[in-house]
Parts: C-alpha cells; structure tokens; sequence
C-alpha cells in the first residue's frame, strides 16, 4: 500500500487549484470516518477519497478516465482504480458503484460539497452545524447550484442508510478536519 505523503505528491502533481485540494481533504476525512465507523481499513479509504479526483484538476474533459493512468504511477491496486473510476457513475463514468467502499465514495463526494457550502454560510462554519441546517440548504436548488443532490439521494439508496445518518457522519468527519480544510 501507498503512504499518504506518496499519494499528496501525486495529488498536488496533477491538482493546480487549492480548492480541489481542499475538497480532497474533506472526502479523505469522511471516507476515513465512514472506514472507521463500519469496521474497514481507515488508511487505505482515506487515500481513496484523497485521490478520487486525481484527473479532475488537469484533465476534467476526460474525469475518471485519466485517473487509472495517472493512479498507475504510484501502483495503487485494481480496487482502488475500480473505486475512484466508479465515483463518476453516469455521469463520466459507466462503472457502478458496487462495493460499500465504491458506494460511500458515490455518495459523499457531492455531499461534502453542500456542507462545505452550508459552513460557509455560518458565522460558526463547522462548529454546532446539524443534519438540519444541511437539509434546509439541500432543499433550496438555488444554493450550491452545482451538487448533485439526486447523486447523494441515489448514493444513499445504494448504501442502504438513511441521508441523516450519511449526513451526521460527513458532518463530523469535516468537523474533525476543520482546520485542515479551512473551516
């Protein structure tokens, strides 16, 4: 298995926009929570989420395609590939979301987004914030135009847990990171 300091060389080689790093540290920490949480290797998901996005920031015409490639350059395994190339399901990708790991990453990618979005809105940021003030936001379309809520939703049917739960969950884990990610 890569070490962390490999695959942040490898993310900031290929991510040029600080914002992209950020949004990989707060997938990194909620698939470590989620990996925590149902009994899984919390090192190993945590490099997953932080590289889910390996393409996006210089090849985002060609998302989830490049990232085998690039993945490839630091030998991650097949399943790791197969996890960060399903996270784009239908959307740049024709590879389901199978596997439970494949799943959280499906759903929380998005999700962390409108709560990254909803802690901007508050004085406090991650401080305090609920599953209530994230389901307020979710149900105004206009606010954080860009997630897709109906992946989250859709996600949450794969998993077979309820949006609260997934909710409470990635609130805690950027809660946990909040210095980290800048909230």
């Amino acid at each position: 298995m890569i070490d962390r300091e490999t695959a942040l060389d490898l993310l900031k080689k290929y991510t040029p926009e600080e914002s992209q790093i950020t949004h990989a540290y707060c997938v990194e920490e909620t698939m470590r929570a989620f990996a925590n949480e149902y009994g899984h290797d919390p090192e190993y998901w945590s490099l997953v989420g932080l590289l889910h996005d390996i393409d996006y920031g210089m090849y985002p015409d060609q998302h989830c395609t490049m990232a085998p490639t690039l993945l490839s350059e630091i030998g991650v395994d097949e399943a790791f590939i197969r996890a960060v190339v399903s996270h784009g399901w239908q959307i740049c990708s024709d590879v389901e979301p199978l596997h439970f790991m494949e799943k959280v990453l499906y759903t929380i990618d998005e999700l962390t987004g409108l709560i990254y979005a909803t802690a901007l809105m508050r004085p406090e940021r991650m401080v305090g914030m609920g599953v209530k003030s994230v389901k307020k936001k979710w149900s105004s379309p206009s606010f954080a135009a860009g997630v897709n809520r109906q992946v989250i939703a859709k996600g949450a049917e794969m998993l077979g847990l309820p949006i609260e739960t997934i909710i409470a969950l990635t609130i805690d884990a950027m809660a946990q990171a909040s210095e980290k990610i800048g909230l």
